[in-house]
Formats: structure tokens, sequence, C-alpha cells
């Protein structure tokens, strides 16, 4: 397959991935009358079995005896495992308790959260660029916080749980599928346990409602991974900054679903914290892809080219 339709592959998986998590509320949002740390637990348990399955196809059973025989990425992952857990809980709790809004403002700040990152524990050093972006990012948080009298923290928790889970994963020699797999390994025999003692005390939902229950619990595994697997694809398909502009497609469905379907309310608190993340995120993306092809036109012309 030559670059251009590389590229176009990429970019449909890219989307496919994006706009799964993008109308993902819809489905915690329907099955928001299972308790968060239920609903967790199910993701984590049949996730964890779907991605068995899929380590088995793609023969990744080795690599993962290697990773578990390495302590360093054993503890990594006991750190990216607790992350992921405390952003999928927010989450869900967020869209049962109606603040989807809140979540997809923590994941448009999520980009400069990991600027900010970047820069307090890698010792990465700021553009004025991403000086600016990041401090606007600030004035839109704080304004909200004393517009509403306290902090939007489901949108930092979100944003902080998921940034600090991308950093560890950034220094963890991992796959997508590898790294997830082994997290949802790791977390499900206390999800297990936790199952295990809800249907004991009485208060499990599996088994005790309806069958398209039943299997709306065991899609958790599929809403999990499928969108993970379409976005392994398309990145390896794309450049970095590709992928980067794609990440916004699913706070932008959040946004509209929080608005349009689920009614949740939007003043002008909201809008003037958004229009602060929204400005602070075009100066991160145009300073991007400025630095992106100044790179590319620094690169060594390869041997031979324009020649014919």
């Amino acid at each position: 397959m030559n670059p251009p339709n590389q590229q176009l592959v990429g970019g449909a998986y890219a989307l496919a991935a994006f706009t799964a998590w993008g109308v993902l509320p819809v489905y915690f949002h329907e099955m928001s009358f299972v308790p968060p740390p239920q609903m967790l637990a199910h993701r984590f348990v049949w996730a964890m079995l779907l991605l068995a399955g899929l380590v088995t196809v793609i023969g990744g059973w080795r690599r993962i005896g290697r990773a578990l025989r390495e302590r360093r990425t054993v503890l990594m992952l006991i750190g990216s495992t607790a992350f992921i857990s405390a952003n999928w809980l927010t989450f869900i709790w967020a869209v049962g308790a109606e603040r989807v809004t809140e979540v997809s403002l923590g994941y448009y700040i999520n980009p400069l959260v990991n600027v900010l990152l970047g820069m307090l524990v890698l010792r990465e050093r700021l553009n004025p660029a991403q000086g600016v972006a990041v401090v606007l990012a600030m004035i839109g948080v704080t304004n909200l916080a004393v517009q509403t009298a306290g902090l939007p923290w489901p949108s930092l928790a979100v944003a902080f749980s998921f940034g600090f889970y991308g950093l560890i994963r950034k220094t963890t020699a991992l796959g997508s599928v590898d790294g997830l797999f082994l997290e949802t390994a790791l977390a499900s025999p206390i999800a297990l346990t936790y199952l295990v003692l809800v249907e004991r005390a009485g208060t499990g939902v599996f088994g005790h409602m309806s069958a398209g229950v039943d299997v709306a619990l065991v899609a958790a595994g599929l809403v999990t991974a499928l969108p993970l697997i379409w976005f392994t694809s398309g990145a390896r398909r794309l450049t970095y900054t590709a992928v980067g502009f794609f990440q916004y497609v699913a706070p932008t469905g959040h946004f509209l679903l929080a608005l349009f379907v689920f009614g949740e309310p939007f003043s002008w608190p909201h809008l003037v914290t958004f229009l602060c993340i929204w400005t602070g995120l075009a100066l991160f993306s145009a300073d991007t892809v400025r630095r992106s092809r100044r790179a590319r036109r620094a690169a060594p012309e390869p041997a031979g080219a324009g020649t014919s």
C-alpha cells in the first residue's frame, strides 16, 4: 500500500477511534443504573478477556512474559493501572451525574496538562506559545471555579489522571494492546473480588435484571478494547501531529452530547472557560504544526533524492 493510501486508512482508523470515544457517554448514560464501581469492575474483567483473545491472535504472549519478568515494567504498570482506574471511574460517575460538560473540558485540557507535566516531571522547557496556552487553561479553570463556587474537579481528575497515565506509558516499552491487557489483568483480580462481594451482599446487577443488561455489561469489554485497536492501527500510519488533531474529536463529541442530548446547563462562566481553553488549544496546535514543518525542512534529504 502506498503512503497516501496508508495515511487515508490511518485517518479512517483514527477517526473511528476518537468518534467511538466521543459517543462513549451514550453507553454509560444508558447503563447509569449500575453503580459506578460495579461498572468499572465489569469494564476491567470483560476487557481483559477480550484482550487476552487478541493477544493470542497477534502472538503477543512472549512479549507479555518478558514484560512480567522486568520489575520496573511491572511497577510502572501498577502505577498506570491506578491512574487509568481513576480516569475510568471518574468518567463513569460523571456521566451518571450529568456532568459530561466537565468531562469534555477535562479532555480538552489534557494536551495542555501533558505539556505541564512534561515541564514539571521530565524537565522539558515550554516555548512561548505553549506557555501562553497553559496560562489560558489555568485562567479558564480558575474562572469556572470562582464563578461556580467550586473547582470543576471532574475536569481536573480526568485531565490529570490521563496525563499521568500517558506519562507512565510513555516511559514503558509496551505496545498499546499489550499494555492495556496487562493493566486490565492486574486490576481484574480486585474487580472480580469486588463483584463476588456485591453478589453476596445482594446488590450485584449481573444476572439479576435481564439478558439485555447482561449483554450490555459484557459489551463493556468491547467498548473499551475496540477503539484502542482502531487507535493503534491509525497511529501506526499517521504522524504524531496528525494523531494530535484527531484527539479533539472525542471531547467535542462529549461537549455536543452534553448540550444537545443530555440537556446539561451551559452558562456564561462555562462559555468563558471553554473559550479560554479553545484559544489555548488553537495556539498549541498552531505551534505544533509550525515546529513539525520546521523539523521536516531541517531533516537531511535522503540519498538519491532529486534524481530521476
